[in-house]
């Protein structure tokens, strides 16, 4: 599938796996962002990623927890650095380029001071 091509939003671009340049995961698309006023084509402008994108889907309840757990970041990823739709979504650059696997990095960067943690 190109970007530019005919998508089912829901079907085959929303809660697909991003990946970045370097093949790295990067996030879920969790929701779209269009354009367009009344009477144009509306197009995907952005793709949204992070709790803050997905929590209009989940109940109050875990709305609030994950608030509590995770925050209310969104990402915003421009759709014209999409490079294609497979089983996946390829990003154009790296994941730090658009802001996005910043709690891994931090993950990452905690489990390194574990004694033997690195290999």
């Amino acid at each position: 599938m190109k970007p530019g091509g005919y998508l089912k939003l829901v079907g085959e671009v929303r809660d697909l796996q991003i990946v970045d340049v370097e093949g790295r995961r990067c996030g879920i698309a969790d929701e779209v962002e269009l354009s367009g006023s009344v009477g144009e084509k509306l197009k995907i402008s952005r793709l949204l990623v992070g709790p803050g994108a997905y929590s209009r889907r989940l109940p109050r309840w875990i709305n609030a927890l994950i608030r509590i757990i995770a925050g209310q970041r969104v990402v915003r990823v421009p759709w014209a650095e999409v490079k294609r739709i497979t089983s996946v979504i390829e990003l154009k650059g790296a994941a730090e380029r658009y802001g996005l696997a910043r709690g891994d990095r931090i993950l990452e960067q905690l489990l390194s001071r574990i004694p033997g943690a690195r290999s």
